[in-house]
């Protein structure tokens, strides 16, 4: 082997193994700068601690739900609960955003029967066509090592039957004003149908 071969050859090696070197380094940084951003999710005591990036992936601090009753929601596009979900919680958003301080946070998740597949371009384009007007943030997972911490520090404060793993798509948490969660709901649980809940809590 001549040295140009020999040279041409230790090129094609390890060019790659730095580049991908380099792209683990930049997920450490990543990864530290996310873990940095948020508490650890059994010693925090409110979701206003926690850091998220709406659907367009910017960072959203939820300490602005300050003073707000929160729905906290993992929400679906092909799912067989989909179409009523997200028509009642354009319901429930359009009577209490104003009157009572409401927020509803929806949170995709593909975790489910891979039912919430698109890109954000697809999940805005999807909610924009049924006239959503709540919050939308970025596609999550809810459950496992990769879930994120708010949706860990959720199923840490409400617990459900049967462990506390999200069981399915549309699992919904009632936050209080400072906070708090204090309900956990099914997804088989109509959003019109936590009105009494949420009063509790105005």
């Amino acid at each position: 082997m001549t040295i140009a071969n020999g040279f041409r050859t230790f090129s094609k090696l390890a060019v790659p193994a730095v580049s991908n070197l380099f792209c683990f380094a930049r997920l450490q940084i990543s990864t530290v700068k996310m873990a940095a951003n948020n508490p650890d999710y059994k010693a925090a005591t409110s979701i206003h601690e926690f850091t998220v990036k709406n659907i367009k992936g910017e960072d959203v601090k939820l300490d602005v739900y300050k003073g707000h009753v929160c729905l906290i929601v993992n929400v679906a596009s092909q799912c067989g609960l989909t179409a009523n979900n997200y028509k009642q919680m354009n319901e429930l958003y359009e009577q209490y955003a104003e009157s009572k301080g409401l927020r509803i946070l929806a949170f995709p998740c593909n975790q489910f029967a891979g039912q919430e597949p698109g890109n954000p371009e697809e999940i805005v384009c999807f909610a924009s066509e049924r006239k959503v007007k709540f919050d939308l943030f970025e596609k999550i997972d809810v459950n496992g090592d990769s879930a994120h911490p708010l949706w860990k520090f959720l199923k840490h404060k409400q617990g459900g039957m049967l462990g506390n793993f999200i069981k399915w798509n549309f699992t919904k948490f009632i936050v209080d004003k400072d906070g708090v969660p204090v309900e956990r709901h099914g997804p088989n649980v109509d959003p019109l149908n936590l009105v009494k809940s949420l009063e509790k809590y105005w």
